[in-house]
């Protein structure tokens, strides 16, 4: 009997591995597949990967594509082998020497987490990424900017940052950094909007000072696009797949865009996945359509 039962919830497990986590659409609503993500990258030099940070099927889409873009064109096997490059906004600018530390073997990965601080759902979501990336030599970008500077800015505005002294200036984009563009302006105070109340605040709560947050949000996008130049620079014929919420990439606004103006002509893929899509299978394309390149609708996972 609990032979006859073991099998059976193997195989329930089976099936239920076997169901895909997030389902792929081109910006028209066409289905699309994992393998159309692949043959693109071919044409461009970064792929950015909007998620939100606690979407199953974000961090399932994103393990499956660096998988397979590593295949097809990081092997000695390919046709024109590319350097592919991890970029993630999970890790900051200065520990960027940890990291490469403990992808060198140098250090173990108990010192590697002391000392880079980790986010919350790294060994879930991010660990299996860096690993692989370990294993295969892949280079992996601290991408991100000091929050303590991003948070010095929404305190205290941008120029508070010409008061740093020149080695934390190096962590950071050439001051003065880009400011955020009309659009991308426009989408930041609507979100800002609902979070606080059209009224401008929230009960007891005032709204914030929004062009300091502005300010910080976007040294967050130049940051991380200026690392991604930098690696495009340092490394021959990357191909860099970039991770970071949703926000920063989706509709080409934010990053892509002060990437374009560190790095006039770059190649640029956006792939959008949606977490609170109310029906995966069906493509809403007013909602969706001009989110990215390819659109991806997570799959809700069964409890």
């Amino acid at each position: 009997m609990m032979t006859v039962m073991g099998n059976v919830m193997a195989q329930e497990t089976h099936r239920q591995a076997a169901v895909p986590a997030y389902r792929i659409y081109k910006p028209d609503g066409q289905p699309a597949a994992l393998d159309d993500i692949v043959a693109a990258l071919a044409r461009v030099e970064v792929v950015f990967i909007g998620e939100s940070h606690d979407d199953p099927g974000a961090h399932a889409l994103q393990r499956d594509l660096l998988q397979a873009a590593h295949a097809r064109y990081g092997t000695d096997a390919a046709a024109e082998k590319r350097q592919v490059v991890l970029s993630l906004e999970m890790f900051e600018r200065d520990v960027q020497l940890v990291l490469d530390e403990y992808l060198a073997g140098l250090i173990p990965e108990t010192q590697f987490l002391a000392c880079s601080r980790p986010w919350n759902n790294y060994q879930s979501d991010y660990r299996p990424l860096v690993e692989f990336a370990r294993v295969q030599r892949l280079p992996v970008v601290a991408a991100n900017p000091p929050r303590r500077y991003v948070n010095l800015v929404g305190r205290e505005g941008r120029d508070a940052l010409t008061r740093l002294s020149q080695p934390a200036r190096a962590l950071l984009p050439p001051l003065p950094y880009g400011a955020a563009s009309a659009d991308y302006e426009a989408k930041f105070r609507s979100l800002m909007a609902g979070m606080h109340g059209a009224a401008g605040g929230d009960g007891d709560r005032p709204m914030p000072n929004l062009s300091r947050m502005l300010d910080a949000q976007s040294l967050w996008d130049a940051g991380m696009a200026h690392a991604i130049a930098e690696t495009l620079a340092q490394v021959p014929r990357a191909l860099v797949i970039h991770l970071n919420g949703r926000f920063h990439s989706e509709e080409g606004l934010g990053i892509p865009e002060h990437l374009a103006a560190y790095r006039k002509g770059t190649r640029m893929l956006m792939v959008t996945v949606v977490a609170d899509a109310d029906d995966p299978e069906t493509f809403d394309v007013a909602r969706f359509g001009k989110l990215g390149d390819f659109v991806v609708l997570s799959v809700k996972p069964k409890p």
